[in-house]
């Protein structure tokens, strides 16, 4: 039942995107990290670098207006890293955002990106955590803030599916667990518009 209703949102959502001629965005990616290297690392931060291994990637965006919208993403790494040589962690990078998406041609369209959202990094520490909020957990979470600036380019091989590669550049505030403020994320996805074009 649970799906039929999600089935039934999602088509119903579709439908009033292309009567209003706008346009929703939906992806799936894959990609890579890169830190500050540990050298690097100030009296604030840990010699510990985030980047490396692969990170997965769900994005989607609404454009109401000329190429201009709203959208939001998540990336999380697919497997856990050593922090330290010993405490198994895994980062997880989310973002709302201003998206602008010009048309560059029949085929192509720019993507640009600006906003803020969240890094939360998991430490899974062999035991569980309990709250009466959250229930109990297998990991602890760190949490920062963090800016967000990022961009690709749509290619479309159908008038809806499309590939994206791109980049992006976290600024993430007090990230004293690892060796400096500045992550970014380097990757492709693989999308569908629905609606506009």
């Amino acid at each position: 039942m649970r799906k039929l209703f999600l089935v039934a949102v999602v088509f119903l959502f579709a439908t009033l995107v292309a009567r209003a001629q706008s346009q929703m965005d939906v992806a799936v990616g894959a990609g890579t990290t890169s830190g500050q290297s540990a050298s690097s690392a100030g009296i604030d931060y840990a010699p510990q670098n985030i980047g490396g291994g692969t990170y997965l990637t769900f994005s989607g965006d609404y454009l109401f207006w000329k190429g201009l919208g709203v959208g939001g993403e998540i990336s999380w790494r697919a497997s856990r890293n050593l922090w330290g040589g010993y405490l198994p962690f895994r980062p997880v990078l989310y973002d709302f955002n201003g998206v602008y998406a010009p048309k560059l041609g029949e085929r192509a369209a720019l993507e640009l990106q600006a906003g803020i959202g969240a890094e939360s990094v998991r430490f899974y520490t062999g035991g569980y955590t309990c709250s009466s909020f959250t229930g109990c957990t297998t990991y602890q979470s760190t949490n920062h803030f963090m800016g967000h600036f990022g961009g690709g380019i749509r290619l479309y091989a159908t008038p809806h599916f499309f590939i994206r590669p791109e980049a992006h550049i976290y600024l993430v505030r007090n990230n004293f667990e690892f060796s400096g403020p500045r992550v970014a994320r380097y990757g492709v996805s693989l999308g569908y518009t629905f609606g506009g074009q």
